[in-house]
């Protein structure tokens, strides 16, 4: 029998420093925990002082931050900024580019894909109108996915069991009260889309939908949102925000297929 000890140190010597720190860097965003080095190098087939350094240079370099103290580590916005970048190059926000433009116009609010990492919620793709941005969401920004629309809209297409299973397989500080989640998601699931009213930023109010592929996997989701002054000031707004988005949203499901 091969002692997994020896097998770590052979993968560590024929693998390049690079190809370490990309399996370290996906294992963290496959929700891995990294509080236990010695789990995590047998899991990523690299020593524990490798690991070690790892942590330390990505760390260094914006790349992963700490979640707590002697704790794990999640994915930093700088490397998120980048990813989202590089996404942008991909067929779905490449059809979300296109689709984005027209929400703004339609309604005269910002408008914002998005998908879940996790039980978080990452901004890939952000359009504004040529007014002045009063939100503080900008691309890369992450957030807990129960406190925003776009989150909430995603984690409506799951059924009980998954939900449970997700949130299971990424423990996290910011647990949400389950009555509340559970009877906000019935109301994303009955009206078809999220709302939100100066819930996650004062003034702010927000809708969403999911997109999903053709066996109704989410995908991601698109927002749109907005000053609460402004749907104040035009009674038919809310109307079209939430028409405009259910078919914004339909419209890049379908295109998903």
């Amino acid at each position: 029998m091969t002692d997994t000890s020896d097998l770590s140190k052979t993968a560590d010597a024929s693998a390049s420093p690079v190809e370490r720190a990309f399996r370290l860097l996906r294992f963290i965003a496959d929700g891995g925990s990294t509080a236990n080095l010695s789990d995590v190098a047998r899991q990523i087939n690299v020593n524990r002082v490798t690991v070690m350094r790892l942590l330390d240079s990505l760390k260094s370099a914006g790349l992963i931050e700490p979640v707590a103290p002697g704790g794990s580590h999640r994915l930093g916005m700088p490397f998120l900024t980048l990813a989202a970048s590089a996404l942008g190059s991909s067929d779905l926000t490449s059809r979300a580019r296109q689709t984005l433009p027209g929400l703004v116009e339609k309604t005269g609010l910002s408008a914002y894909l998005a998908v879940l990492e996790g039980t978080e919620l990452i901004y890939l793709l952000c359009e504004t109108p040529d007014t002045p941005l009063v939100s503080r969401i900008r691309v890369g920004s992450r957030i807990p996915a129960h406190r925003a629309t776009p989150g909430l809209a995603m984690l409506a297409t799951l059924d009980a069991p998954a939900l449970d299973a997700l949130y299971a397989a990424h423990p996290n500080d910011d647990t949400p009260d389950w009555h509340a989640l559970n009877a906000a998601l019935d109301a994303v699931r009955a009206n078809g889309c999220a709302w939100s009213f100066s819930g996650l930023e004062a003034g702010i109010d927000s809708c969403a939908a999911a997109v999903t592929d053709s066996r109704g996997n989410v995908l991601a989701a698109l927002s749109v949102a907005g000053p609460n002054t402004a749907f104040t000031a035009d009674e038919t707004l809310r109307a079209t925000v939430e028409a405009s988005v259910r078919a914004s949203a339909r419209e890049l499901s379908r295109s998903s297929l």
